[in-house]
């Protein structure tokens, strides 16, 4: 194999004759549908380049990015172009050193080691002479990758999920594979896709649920797959990869992570269904895999006839489908499952139903005798029927109370660890949590939540100040200046109302 960037140069140009399609197999996957743009739900945004550390790059590091974005630019440009051109030639993307440099400074330097107890400043220490072995092995077939360490987390339930703590250089090659594999998926993946996608965000999925729910839609389908990172099938995942990707040596670095397996308590347990959750390509994959199993199949069954309004929104293993009539939302959810069941999935049964909502909901159930539309979580926010001032319909997002719960106790518990740091260290402590908190739930109809977080949590800090001593003086008198000193305002950071212009007139 040539070394060297202009040995890879000439590779691409050579790769760029190249004219001859790839074939999808139609027995695995139904062909994949154009995104329609009149659906509100599904408004592909452009993705930019990756962003990189512009503050902190110095000449070297700013021209191996521009090398970087050039080579994937090139990609991009034919994977728009030929949308089943199967890419034969991109390893030499992924060893090259300068790739691999641009992708290790796009890891987090404080993230915890994984099983060798590399860290990312000890490897910068001599970082080039790390980078070319690292590139070396890569290109004559002798990187191994390490099994990911197994580490959880709590979730708001009270349960734990399970997270994969990659090794260092795992995470730099999976970090390059991944921008050269966006560059080409990113032309593919459907417009309703949203989660762990560049460019794209959670606010971003609300805002298009909002505006396909005020079209036609009177009926909700709130969908959980159980335990899906867990369970993606390798060799279906496998094949759905080769349909864009011939490049064997890609294929082979996909399947050493998949194989990598994880360890806990000092034991590896192989791996032989899943992507582990904590790795830059784990959810990649997961993309890719729902692509295939859903997204193309969602897109194919909405367009066969006599078939009402459809919208779908999905991030990661979330999603929500409307539609206009029960009778399609029911036939959705039975052939759903079987579409699921054909690939080693299956919905969770306690997180999966089928819920009178939107526009008309309010007064159809009014009209047969029955109570409010229920509600329905996603993205971490209740969603409610409501209106505006001007009696339009709308949609009421409140922070989801376990959510809630659950924020506040990790607060608690944390301010009971900082009992006897000073004041201003634990001020400025919380005001960093409550902006955090108002970034992703400061949105449109949820000021009361945000507000009545305040001030559980200055109540939290009022109790625990109290406690450092059996002599204390704090009355609400002196707390209330600490309050207004650390502890910002809440604010709307996101105004999120639906697209009413768009919308089918009421």
């Amino acid at each position: 194999m040539m070394d060297g960037w202009d040995a890879n140069e000439k590779a691409e140009v050579e790769y760029q004759r190249m004219k001859e399609p790839g074939k999808s197999d139609r027995l695995i996957v139904p062909e994949k549908q154009s995104n329609n743009a009149d659906k509100a739900a599904e408004i592909v945004e452009g993705s930019g380049l990756t962003k990189g550390n512009a503050g902190q790059q110095n000449t070297r590091r700013a021209q191996d990015r521009e090398s970087v974005h050039s080579a994937l630019e090139r990609i991009r440009g034919i994977a728009k172009k030929d949308k089943k051109k199967r890419f034969t030639s991109l390893f030499h993307h992924i060893c090259n050193p300068r790739h691999l440099r641009h992708a290790f400074y796009e890891l987090k330097r404080d993230a915890s080691a994984g099983v060798d107890g590399e860290t990312w400043g000890r490897y910068a220490e001599d970082l080039e002479v790390n980078l070319q072995g690292l590139s070396q092995r890569l290109k004559r077939g002798g990187y191994r990758a390490k099994p990911v360490r197994r580490v959880y987390i709590p979730k708001a339930d009270g349960k734990q999920r399970p997270l994969g703590v990659p090794s260092l250089e795992d995470k730099i090659v999976q970090r390059a594979t991944v921008e050269v594999l966006n560059a080409i998926y990113e032309r593919d993946f459907a417009g309703f896709s949203y989660g762990f996608r560049p460019g794209r965000n959670q606010h971003q999925a609300l805002k298009a649920l909002g505006d396909g729910l005020i079209y036609k839609v009177s009926w909700v389908l709130d969908a959980d797959i159980r335990g899906y990172f867990d369970a993606i099938n390798h060799e279906w995942l496998i094949r759905f990869v080769e349909h864009r990707i011939g490049d064997r040596r890609v294929i082979r670095l996909i399947q050493k992570w998949l194989a990598a397996g994880v360890m806990e308590d000092g034991i590896r347990n192989p791996s032989e269904v899943g992507t582990p959750q904590g790795g830059s390509i784990s959810p990649l994959l997961a993309n890719i895999y729902l692509h295939y199993v859903l997204d193309l199949w969602v897109q194919w069954w909405r367009k066969q006839p006599n078939r009402g309004k459809v919208i779908v929104v999905r991030f990661a293993d979330d999603f929500i489908t409307g539609f206009q009539y029960k009778g399609d939302a029911e036939q959705f959810l039975m052939q759903l499952k079987e579409r699921l069941a054909k690939f080693q999935l299956e919905l969770h049964p306690e997180k999966t139903r089928l819920l009178e909502f939107g526009p008309f909901a309010a007064a159809n159930r009014q009209r047969r005798g029955q109570g409010k539309p229920e509600s329905f979580n996603f993205l971490g926010f209740t969603h409610i029927c409501g209106n505006t001032r001007n009696g339009k319909f709308a949609i009421w997002r409140q922070t989801e109370r376990k959510r809630m719960i659950a924020k506040l106790k990790a607060v608690r518990l944390e301010l009971r660890k900082r009992l006897h740091e000073k004041i201003p260290v634990v001020g400025k402590w919380l005001a960093a949590v409550l902006r955090g908190h108002y970034q992703y739930y400061g949105v449109s109809y949820n000021s009361k939540a945000i507000q009545n977080f305040r001030y559980q949590v200055s109540l939290a800090w009022f109790n625990t100040i109290r406690r450092r001593s059996q002599r204390h003086n704090t009355n609400w008198e002196r707390m209330n200046r600490l309050i207004r000193t650390w502890l910002p305002l809440p604010r709307i950071v996101h105004t999120i109302f639906p697209s009413y212009q768009t919308a089918y007139p009421r």
